[in-house]
């Protein structure tokens, strides 16, 4: 039977997200525009992957700290860190060391902090410059873990039985009097 190609199969309300350009930010729309047109016309892997994280959303480019971002960059002289997300202060880090970074943004602390190490902080413009391919450069991105997450659940699907395993349900309290029977305990009826 096949599908129809012109209409994609059956798979209602998962159109490609990059088709269109959902941020209203004009800065990154450009930045998009660019990336796309560096990612078609260089075959470059780098631009693509920059092209496609630039149009994820808020939850998918998670901030990363300067910290985190020292310790990735150790033994990595001469190479520009690549971010598409914003680099925070990290206040337990006490010596910031020279690094080149590049991200979508920056807090007040951490430009400050990065310039007065000696390092440089650059806007994706700037990157496409001086690597368009991504020539010595490490592409970096933040901790994807939230405390949202854990009521989220695995991937369900009729053959998965690890469904509901270690998924934290939304409850109003944790004490006694709480959501501890049906569904939470073998002996009455189910346990998740």
């Amino acid at each position: 039977m096949g599908i129809d190609l012109k209409a994609g199969g059956r798979r209602t309300g998962h159109s490609v997200s990059t088709k269109v350009i959902k941020t209203q930010n004009p800065y990154n729309r450009l930045l998009i525009k660019l990336y796309k047109f560096l990612a078609r016309r260089t075959d470059s892997k780098f631009c693509a992957v920059v092209a496609k994280r630039l149009h994820m959303s808020k939850v998918n480019t998670p901030p990363v700290g300067l910290n985190r971002l020292a310790r990735y960059m150790t033994n990595k002289d001469g190479k520009t860190a690549v971010i598409v997300a914003k680099v925070t202060d990290d206040v337990r880090m006490l010596e910031c060391p020279k690094m080149s970074v590049c991200a979508l943004g920056f807090t007040a602390n951490a430009r400050k902090r990065i310039l007065a190490a000696g390092g440089e902080c650059l806007t994706f413009d700037q990157l496409a410059l001086r690597a368009p391919k991504g020539t010595n450069t490490v592409l970096l991105r933040g901790p994807k873990s939230r405390s949202a997450l854990a009521h989220f659940g695995h991937s369900t699907s009729v053959s998965n039985p690890h469904t509901h395993d270690g998924v934290k349900p939304y409850v109003r309290s944790k004490g006694r009097k709480f959501e501890r029977a049906r569904g939470r305990r073998s002996s009455r009826g189910f346990k998740v």
